[in-house]
């Protein structure tokens, strides 16, 4: 697997689904991701609705109370290593479901190591992890030969983890098997309440179904506990002060680490980082535009080059439009026995394609062929997006990023009030978020019993933080903020038109080296 591979396969779910179906995901920059008190009052009239989530209450009576986050009041865990390939190692690590309770169940994740290649040159581990959130990291030291500079490889065990709720962590979240039927079913323009009111209640009932499958876990796999589970990991290790790169969601991963746990810190690299403090809707906005200014810039770049598969004579922006409204009015065929191509599932193909400009010629291509009516390319960036696999199953890594988006987010609307912000998408996105109905993600989810905490980094160090002028997902802009947040953040940006940085030059590789083996981080911004 390549670097490139990587950043296609890792970081997709990152986008907020808006565009998808009439319930939607915000930014993981809430954000990101991400308990009970699940019914809400709806301002659809006639809907015909499931009940709410009957999971028991849990008690939130100490929601925001802990304020230590040390996680000595558990014994130190152990790793029984076993070798999966060469120069490879897995195993399984035993962490509390609830740090609040010492009595707490326990949760299984699985962790893979890939050995340093030089016992002498070995500083310690390096924790990794890929993003979404939702996604299994152990694959980035399965693949670690490709991804990371054979200096980093020589220095660090490579120590990549399925957090909990995700990948072959045991267990892991189950919602649904039928994607078709939950998000590509959905106008996202609806005409009618009858229509309206059957997108809520497709809410409503995924809500309901993940909780009746995955309820004793989900209040519990927010961010948060994801960073005491990765100081559980550093004391099983048996490191005082341990490293650790993040990608994409990863960077927030890292940012609340170092947060909760900076005396703990020894390096930490933050690579496509979003802005960590934004709430929902600032968060959702700032994601937005950068698929949006990414749709124009690909839009532009065909309108310029006659050989573009959907030039158009040299109006592409002009014909997606219109390909967009033919598409809201009159969804295409696609493969047999799937769903026809709506306005929503296509613009999530076209985010998928602007993760990297490895896609657009792929994307010229299925515009192209959506113009004449075959909607089956459109559907392959679509699919790829969700992570569908050639025998038609899916991971579960969309099911844990819309449970993380939750458990992290403070914030809880109605449907009335979630519909009051569309104008702002509206009008922030037009192209990319065109929809008349708001995000529905967390309405029916109980209220969060552990918001993620506010970024700081105090006390961590330097952090370098990498960012991209062309990253639709986590837009430059927002990786400022993160190094605004930080209390010694540094930043390293990148001139790709890509999700993330790291492998694109030399120059930020040598960079990243630098820091994670000397600990010589930048000194001011540097330019790469």
């Amino acid at each position: 697997m390549t670097y490139a591979e990587v950043v296609k396969r890792s970081f997709s779910p990152l986008i907020a689904i808006v565009v998808t179906f009439g319930f939607a995901a915000s930014s993981c920059s809430s954000e990101s991701s991400s308990i009970d008190v699940v019914s809400q009052e709806t301002s659809v009239e006639n809907t015909d609705s499931t009940e709410a989530p009957s999971t028991e209450s849990p008690d939130t009576s100490s929601v925001g109370s802990n304020t230590t986050y040390s996680t000595s009041d558990f014994a130190t865990p152990t790793i029984s290593w076993d070798s999966c390939g060469s120069g490879l190692e897995c195993g399984y690590i035993e962490v509390p479901i609830n740090y609040d309770d010492v009595n707490s169940d326990t949760t299984a994740l699985y962790i893979v190591k890939h050995e340093a290649t030089d016992d002498n040159a070995r500083i310690g581990s390096l924790l990794v992890n890929p993003g979404g959130p939702g996604f299994g990291g152990s694959y980035l030291a399965e693949a670690a030969d490709n991804i990371y500079s054979p200096a980093i490889l020589s220095s660090f065990d490579i120590i990549g983890w399925d957090p909990r709720g995700t990948g072959n962590s045991i267990p892991a979240i189950d919602c649904t098997d039928d994607y078709d039927r939950f998000f590509a079913s959905g106008d996202m323009t609806p005409d009618t309440d009858q229509e309206r009111a059957a997108i809520v209640a497709s809410s409503e009932e995924f809500t309901q179904t993940c909780f009746d499958n995955n309820g004793n876990l989900l209040p519990y796999v927010g961010t948060n506990n994801v960073a005491r589970d990765m100081d559980m990991i550093r004391r099983a290790l048996g490191e005082d002060k341990i490293s650790y790169f993040g990608f994409s969601y990863g960077s927030e991963l890292g940012a609340t680490w170092t947060t909760m746990f900076p005396e703990t810190v020894r390096a930490a690299v933050l690579d496509g980082a979003s802005d960590p403090n934004a709430d929902d809707l600032v968060g959702t906005l700032q994601q937005n535009k950068g698929f949006e200014e990414s749709i124009a810039t690909f839009l532009a770049s065909c309108s310029a080059n006659a050989s573009c598969a959907f030039n158009n004579d040299g109006n592409a922006e002009g014909a997606f439009d219109d390909l967009m409204e033919q598409l809201d009015e009159n969804p295409i065929s696609t493969s047999s026995g799937r769903p026809d191509l709506t306005r929503g599932m296509a613009l999530t193909a076209v985010a998928q394609a602007m993760y990297s400009d490895s896609y657009w010629s792929f994307l010229e291509d299925a515009l192209a062929l959506a113009q004449s009516g075959d909607g089956t390319d459109l559907l392959s960036l679509y699919d790829e997006y969700f992570q569908r696999q050639a025998d038609g199953t899916y991971g579960n890594e969309l099911e844990a990023f819309l449970n993380i988006l939750c458990a992290d987010s403070p914030d809880r609307m109605t449907v009335e009030e979630a519909d009051e912000l569309v104008p702002q998408y509206q009008a922030n996105a037009p192209r990319f978020s065109p929809g008349t109905t708001g995000d529905y993600t967390c309405v029916f989810w109980p209220q969060a019993l552990d918001p993620r905490i506010n970024i700081t980094g105090k006390g961590a160090g330097p952090i370098v933080v990498i960012g991209t002028t062309g990253d639709a997902a986590t837009p430059l802009a927002s990786t400022r903020n993160m190094v605004k947040a930080l209390e010694q953040g540094r930043l390293i940006v990148v001139t790709a038109d890509q999700h993330t940085g790291y492998g694109v030059n030399s120059c930020v590789i040598d960079a990243v080296d630098n820091y994670l083996i000397d600990l010589q981080a930048p000194d001011g911004e540097l330019d790469c």
